[in-house]
């Protein structure tokens, strides 16, 4: 009994070590030993753009690099489209997720979010042309009017929630969102800052903020898989001394306060 007992302790003990031994690395060991960190970004301006020359800039775009910099990596982006972006990084397609996407519960659920590193909100840019003779933003919640959001985002889920009785129209892709605010298509386009008042900058004619502050406020951050700490903890460190040393704020404040990007 006592050689059977024995044994069966050794089994198990043979059976950890067998398991330890087939584990899978990490994505964080992974990326550095590939020397490639795979970011899904998703087109929204200012966030990620293409500019003349037909590459890929932007705020969260020169996040990843230098992220990726600092690493000791290359990044290689993957554009998606903004509803497919969760998916991806689930089935492992990319490493993360640097996409402006707002930190919310239900996101929470799928993948873990890193400590913020921006603050953003969400607005109103309405058409012109079709909002005339309106005196207030009560007026634009019945049913004759078409509100506008991109899908799956923070913002299709406010424009639901503010204008009940309206009829909500998603847009898959930001620029068709956009472009049926300036040709007429919908009422109004609910999308976060400053997507509204660079339209109202740039189409006065055909597009108002009527809204002096935003709908509502959110906070942004990097994104990846459930189990990945190690990766985790080195992206809050990341956010934290960037942050501290004025990297992040300069940054922000280049894409978000300024229009001196589309000037270049």
């Amino acid at each position: 009994m006592k050689q059977l007992k024995q044994f069966f302790h050794l089994a198990i003990f043979t059976l950890l070590i067998g398991l330890a031994g087939v584990s899978h690395a990490s994505t964080l060991e992974q990326v550095l030993k590939t020397g490639t960190l795979r970011v899904g970004v998703s087109l929204f301006e200012p966030w990620v753009i293409k500019n003349q020359t037909g590459n890929l800039d932007g705020y969260e775009v020169q996040i990843a690099k230098q992220l990726a910099k600092d690493m000791g990596v290359k990044p290689e982006f993957k554009v998606l489209e903004w509803e497919n972006l969760i998916e991806t990084l689930e089935a492992k397609q990319i490493d993360i997720i640097i996409a402006g996407m707002a930190i919310t519960p239900e996101r929470a659920l799928r993948i873990n979010f890193s400590s913020p590193y921006a603050s953003s909100g969400i607005s109103i840019a309405a058409c012109l042309a079709q909002t005339t003779n309106m005196n207030s933003l009560d007026e634009l919640n019945n049913p004759k009017v078409t509100i506008g959001a991109v899908s799956n985002t923070v913002a299709e889920q406010l424009a639901g929630q503010v204008f009940n009785k309206a009829k909500i129209k998603s847009f898959v892709k930001s620029e068709d969102a956009i472009n049926a605010v300036l040709e007429g298509e919908i009422h109004a386009l609910v999308e976060s800052s400053p997507i509204p008042q660079f339209l109202a900058l740039k189409h006065p004619n055909q597009v108002d903020v009527p809204l002096s502050k935003p709908l509502l406020s959110y906070k942004t951050g990097m994104a990846v898989n459930k189990g990945e700490q190690d990766f985790l903890n080195y992206l809050n460190a990341w956010i934290t001394a960037r942050d501290a040393e004025g990297w992040l704020p300069a940054k922000h404040k280049y894409w978000f306060e300024s229009l001196e990007w589309k000037k270049e």
